[in-house]
C-alpha cells in the first residue's frame, strides 16, 4: 500500500503542471518584461476586486438602511422584513460549495464578473416593484389632499357627503383591492436579495485565492488587507446613500410634490428607497467589466516559481496524460472522502474550537439582530427621520467599527500577544461592550401622548393594554373608523389618531397647512386652552433630543469596544486548530454563522419587535399592515434586552474558552519546541505565539463584518 501511495505521489509530481522556470531561455530584457507584466496584472486585478468589494458592501448596507422604508411601502410587519433580509444568506449558501470547488477549475476572473452581473440583476429586481405597483397611498383626510371645501372630519351623518362621492370612493377601494389581492410585490424584493446572495458568492473565495496564487508572497497579505479595507468604506457610502434617498419622496418624478401632505418626520413617510438600488445595480455592472478582460492565469512571480506549493488553479488542471490520470484522480478523491469524517471528528473533538464556535454564533445572533433593526429603533425611540438615522450610522458608527478592528490588530502586534492573550482581549472586549450597552436602558424616550393609546382622552393617567380605547364620549357622535391612521397634533400637545377621533367639526386650508377647528376631544383635555389641531403627530418630549445625543455617544463607544475583539478572536480561531484543518475549520465556522445567525436572527428579532406595536395599519383590502406606533418603553426593553441576553450567553462561552486554554497551558508546554507534538490549542513556542504583523494590521474578514455596529 505504501508503494502504491509513493507511485501515486511520484506520478502527480511528474505530471502536474507547475510554472516552469524559463529564465535560462530568456534574455534579461524579456525577464524584466515578464516581471512588469506580472506586477501590472495583479495590481489591475487588485483594483478591480477592491471595487467589487466596495460595490457589494454598498448594496448590502443600503438594504439595511431601507428596512423601514420597505416595511411601510409594502405594508408588511417587521418579521417579514427579517425574512427578506435573511434571504441574502440563503442565496449565498445555495451555491457556496459548488462555487468554491468548481470555481477553481474554471476562469476565475470571468466567474467573478458573472457574479457581479447576477448581483446587479438582483439589485435591479429589488427596485422593480416600484414601477409596477402604482403610486404610494397614505391615509389622509380628504380636505388635506386637494379640496378647499371645509368638510367636517367628524361625519355625524353620512349624508354630509354626497352619495355619489361615497359610491365612487368605495368603487375605487374595491378596484384597488382586486389589484392588491393579485400580487404580493414584496416577494420580488425577497427574490432580488436572494439573487444578490447568489451573485456575491464567488467574489471572496475566488478573488482572494487568485491574489494569493499570483501575488509576490510577501505582498499577498498587504493586498488582501487593502481589499478588506475598501470593503469597510462601502457601508459608509451605503448608509449615506440611504440617507439621501430617504429625504426624497417615494414617487418623486411621478407625482406633483406640492400635493404631498406628509413630511419625512411622519410615520407614513416613504423615501425613494428604489433609487439607491438602481444606483447600486449600475455600480455592480461597472465593477464586473474589468474581469471579462483579465487573463485566466498570470505569470508566476520569480520568488514563487520554485515554491513547492502550486496555485489553487493549477492543482486541478493537468494537460498531459489525461487518460492515465483519470484513475489516479478517482483514487485520490476516494482517499480525500475517507479523510473527511476523521477530519470532522478531529475538529469537533477540539473543545476550544467548539466553545468558540458556540460563542461566535450566539454573539453574531446578537449583533446581526441589533444592526438590522438599529435604524428602526432610532426612528421609533427618538423620533428621528430615516434620513438622519442613516446619516448618523454611516458617518459615525461604521468608522468606529473600522477603527476598532484596526486597534485590535495593533494591540496584538505592539504587545506581542499570544493565543491566551487573544482570548482574554476578545473576552474583555465583549464584556465591556455589552456592559456599555446596558447603560442604554436609561437613555430612552417616554411614549408620545397619543389619545386612546398611551393616555386617556382626559389626560389623567397612562393607558394599559386592556384600557386602550380609541372611542370616547367626546367623539361618540362621529362616524369614525378605528383602522385609520391620520394623526393630528392638538394644541394641548397630545396626538390624536385622526381628526375624526379628535371630534373636529371643521377644517381650513389644504395639504400640510390644514388646520382643524372645534375639536371636542382637544377641548376636554385637562391642560387644553384651545380646541384646534394641525396635521401630523406631535413631537417627542423635550428631553428626547438630549437622550438621543447620549445614545449616539454610548453607541459609538460600544461599537468601537466590541470591534476591538474582532481581530484577536479571529486569530484565536486560526491558532487553535491544526494547520491542515484551517480551511475546513473556517468553512464550518462561516457556514455556522450564516445558517444559525445570519438567517434566523433578523426573523426572530422582527417577531419580538412586532409584539411592542400599539397601533397597526390596515391594508386596503383588510388585514394587518405595517405598524404605525410602537410602545417606546417595551421596544427599548425588547430590542436591547434580547441583544444583551444573547451577548451575555456568548460571554459565558468565551469564559469557558479561556478556562480550557488556561487548563491546557502549563510550564511543560512552554518548553516544547515548535516541532514538538502538541494537542490542539496547546501553548506554542514563543515565536509561534507572536502573530505576524501583516495578518493583524490588515482588516480580517468575517460574515457581516461591514455592518457590525
Amino acid at each position: 500500500m505504501e508503494i502504491s501511495s509513493k507511485e501515486n505521489t511520484h506520478f502527480f509530481s511528474n505530471n502536474t503542471i507547475l510554472p516552469v522556470d524559463r529564465s535560462s531561455f530568456k534574455s534579461e530584457s524579456s525577464a524584466s518584461k515578464e516581471k512588469q507584466s506580472c506586477c501590472g496584472g495583479i495590481k489591475i486585478f487588485l483594483g478591480a476586486l477592491s471595487f467589487v468589494y466596495f460595490a457589494k458592501a454598498l448594496s448590502g448596507s443600503y438594504l439595511k438602511s431601507t428596512i423601514t422604508q420597505i416595511e411601510r411601502r409594502f405594508d408588511i410587519p417587521s418579521s417579514l422584513v427579517g425574512v427578506i433580509d435573511g434571504s441574502f444568506e440563503i442565496g449565498n449558501l445555495l451555491i457556496i460549495i459548488l462555487v468554491s470547488y468548481f470555481g477553481a477549475k474554471l476562469h476565475r476572473p470571468r466567474i467573478i464578473g458573472a457574479g457581479c452581473l447576477i448581483m446587479s440583476a438582483g439589485t435591479f429586481l429589488i427596485a422593480m416593484p416600484q414601477f409596477f405597483m402604482g403610486r404610494y397611498r397614505y391615509e389622509r383626510f380628504p380636505s388635506t389632499i386637494n379640496s378647499t371645501v371645509g368638510l367636517s372630519p367628524c361625519l355625524q351623518d353620512k349624508s354630509q357627503t354626497p352619495l355619489s362621492a361615497l359610491e365612487k370612493s368605495q368603487a375605487k377601494i374595491n378596484a384597488g383591492c382586486e389589484k392588491e389581492a393579485g400580487s404580493s410585490m414584496w416577494i420580488y424584493v425577497l427574490l432580488g436579495n436572494l439573487l444578490r446572495g447568489i451573485g456575491e458568492t464567488p467574489i471572496q473565495p475566488l478573488g482572494i485565492t487568485y491574489i494569493d496564487d499570483y501575488a509576490v508572497e510577501e505582498n499577498a497579505a498587504l493586498y488582501i488587507g487593502c481589499v478588506q479595507t475598501v470593503a469597510i468604506i462601502g457601508p459608509i457610502f451605503g448608509f449615506l446613500l440611504g440617507s439621501l434617498c430617504a429625504k426624497l419622496y417615494v414617487d418623486i418624478g411621478f407625482v406633483d410634490l406640492d400635493s404631498v401632505t406628509i413630511s419625512p418626520k411622519d410615520v407614513q413617510w416613504v423615501g425613494a428607497w428604489w433609487l439607491g438600488y438602481l444606483i447600486a445595480g449600475v455600480i455592480s455592472i461597472l465593477a464586473s467589466i474589468p474581469f471579462w478582460f483579465l487573463p485566466e492565469h498570470l505569470p508566476k512571480p520569480e520568488s514563487r516559481k520554485d515554491s513547492s506549493t502550486s496555485s489553487e488553479h493549477s492543482k486541478f488542471i493537468i494537460e498531459e496524460s489525461k487518460d492515465q490520470c483519470t484513475s489516479y484522480w478517482q483514487q485520490a478523491k476516494l482517499a480525500e472522502m475517507a479523510k473527511f469524517l476523521p477530519s470532522l471528528k478531529n475538529l469537533f473533538g477540539n473543545p476550544v474550537y467548539i466553545l468558540y464556535l458556540c460563542a461566535s454564533v450566539i454573539q453574531f445572533n446578537s449583533l446581526i439582530g441589533m444592526v438590522t433593526y438599529k435604524p428602526k429603533y432610532i426612528e421609533q425611540q427618538y423620533g428621528q427621520t430615516s434620513s438622519k438615522t442613516n446619516f448618523v450610522i454611516g458617518l459615525i458608527n461604521i468608522p468606529a467599527v473600522a477603527f476598532g478592528m484596526f486597534s485590535g490588530g495593533l494591540i496584538m502586534k505592539k504587545f506581542r500577544i499570544g493565543v491566551l492573550g487573544a482570548a482574554k482581549l476578545s473576552l474583555g472586549s465583549s464584556f465591556f461592550g455589552y456592559l456599555l450597552l446596558l447603560s442604554l436602558f436609561a437613555m430612552g424616550c417616554e411614549n408620545s401622548d397619543v389619545a386612546g393609546l398611551t393616555v386617556s382622552y382626559h389626560g389623567t393617567k397612562p393607558m394599559t393594554d386592556y384600557e386602550q380605547a380609541l372611542f370616547s364620549e367626546c367623539n361618540s357622535g362621529c362616524s369614525c373608523s378605528r383602522n385609520d391612521w391620520d394623526p393630528i397634533c392638538g394644541e394641548n400637545g397630545v396626538t390624536y389618531v385622526s381628526a375624526c377621533l379628535a371630534g373636529c367639526q371643521a377644517s381650513s386650508g389644504t395639504g400640510k397647512s390644514t388646520v382643524f377647528f372645534n375639536c371636542s376631544c382637544v377641548g376636554t383635555f385637562e391642560s387644553s386652552q384651545s380646541s384646534s389641531a394641525v396635521v401630523g403627530p406631535c413631537q417627542k418630549g423635550k428631553e428626547c433630543p438630549k437622550m438621543f445625543l447620549y445614545f449616539l455617544v454610548i453607541s459609538v463607544i460600544t461599537s468601537y469596544t466590541l470591534s476591538v475583539g474582532g481581530t484577536p478572536g479571529y486569530i484565536l480561531l486560526l491558532r487553535c486548530i491544526k494547520p491542515h484543518l484551517k480551511s475546513f475549520a473556517l468553512g464550518i465556522y462561516t457556514l455556522a454563522i450564516r445558517v444559525l445567525a445570519g438567517i434566523p436572527a433578523p426573523v426572530y428579532f422582527g417577531v419580538a419587535i412586532d409584539t411592542t406595536c400599539l397601533k397597526w395599519g390596515s391594508k386596503r383590502c383588510g388585514g394587518r399592515g405595517a405598524c404605525r406606533l410602537y410602545d417606546s418603553s417595551a421596544l427599548r426593553y425588547v430590542y436591547l434586552g434580547l441583544t444583551l441576553v444573547l451577548g451575555t450567553v456568548s460571554i459565558f462561552f468565551s469564559v469557558a474558552v479561556l478556562w480550557v486554554l488556561r487548563k491546557r497551558s502549563s510550564p511543560q508546554d512552554e518548553t516544547l519546541s515548535a516541532n514538538g507534538e502538541r494537542g490542539a490549542c496547546g501553548t506554542k513556542s514563543r515565536k509561534d505565539n507572536f502573530v505576524n504583523s501583516d495578518q493583524l494590521i490588515q482588516s480580517t474578514y468575517w460574515p457581516e463584518k461591514e455592518t457590525r455596529l
